[in-house]
């Protein structure tokens, strides 16, 4: 994806990252020039295919709670591979996808026609918050997937989700969840727990370098299901899916885990030290037999948190 410096980072575009951020989805905010719109919807429809699994029992959970929705509106929908994901699990809605990002809208329209689900798919460029104003009609349910961390006020950024739901509609945000696990935790190369030191590194980036360079960024405690209740939502509850991808590795699953370590080598850099470094170098070099590219032991374990709420 090429090195953007911070700011204008591709690791806002669907790293996960191990403390369960997406720092992705943040579409709704910037127009960021100087990336490789071709290169960066490639790398989120990998991993948003990946997850497919774990997505799909998301929504039907959610099928259970909002059986029949009229209106889905996926907010921060980048290219479109849940949005697709969500009108196929409820074959009678009709399916927004908001971004922020002309380009990536332009993927979730050809994903739909490929899918044959254009007669009741539409897109919305749009920022967020404010953007959700221009929806023409109120949502039954409205996903927003890792995009409410990217809003310097998360409690407003609610508030105007909530406003956009018809009665009776339900939210559901994505937000943390569990580490990304890819590898044991003795790797036989470099200090044992090297993936632990990593998430606490990403645990300070996301605190001293995300979150504050959102503008208007206020503290917020991650309570998600209290939130949700503050902005006046009801029946606030949490679940958790989990996407098992054991050893061996699919050659789409080696892919993301070189690609989080990728990320994690271009973010991480200042928060870890020189041999925890110089491990992930070697995790990354095609010709190292120890590298994450010829692993035999190398596996996806992930769990992403649904928080609901009906309006």
């Amino acid at each position: 994806m090429g090195q953007h410096h911070h700011g204008q980072d591709p690791h806002r575009h669907g790293h996960q990252c191990e403390r369960g951020h997406d720092h992705g989805a943040d579409h709704g905010r910037h127009h960021h020039t100087d990336l490789d719109w071709a290169e960066l919807a490639e790398y989120l429809v990998g991993q948003a295919e990946l997850f497919a699994p774990l997505n799909r029992q998301a929504a039907a959970w959610l099928a259970t709670r909002q059986p029949e929705p009229g209106l889905v509106v996926d907010v921060g929908s980048g290219p479109g591979v849940v949005s697709c994901l969500l009108a196929e699990e409820f074959p009678g809605a009709r399916v927004v996808a908001l971004d922020g990002s002309g380009p990536l809208l332009e993927r979730a329209r050809a994903r739909a026609e490929e899918l044959g689900l254009t007669d009741r798919f539409d897109t919305l460029e749009a920022e967020l918050p404010d953007g959700l104003s221009d929806l023409d009609y109120p949502a039954d349910l409205m996903w927003a997937s890792r995009s409410l961390h990217h809003l310097g006020d998360q409690r407003a950024a609610l508030a105007a989700f909530a406003e956009r739901l018809a009665p009776g509609g339900t939210l559901a945000i994505v937000e943390g969840g569990l580490p990304s696990r890819f590898l044991p935790r003795d790797l036989g190369i470099g200090r044992p727990g090297l993936q632990s030191r990593i998430d606490a590194a990403e645990d300070r980036w996301f605190t001293e370098r995300m979150r504050t360079s959102v503008p208007g960024s206020v503290p917020e405690t991650e309570d998600w299901p209290g939130l949700l209740t503050a902005v006046g939502l009801r029946d606030a509850t949490s679940r958790t899916f989990l996407l098992d991808l054991p050893a061996p590795a699919s050659d789409a699953a080696r892919a993301y885990a070189v690609s989080q370590f990728q990320r994690a080598r271009g973010t991480l850099a200042d928060f870890l030290d020189a041999a925890d470094l110089a491990t992930v170098d070697r995790l990354l070099d095609p010709d190292d037999k120890a590298s994450v590219h010829h692993r035999t032991d190398l596996f996806v374990l992930a769990a992403h948190t649904v928080h609901v709420a009906r309006r």
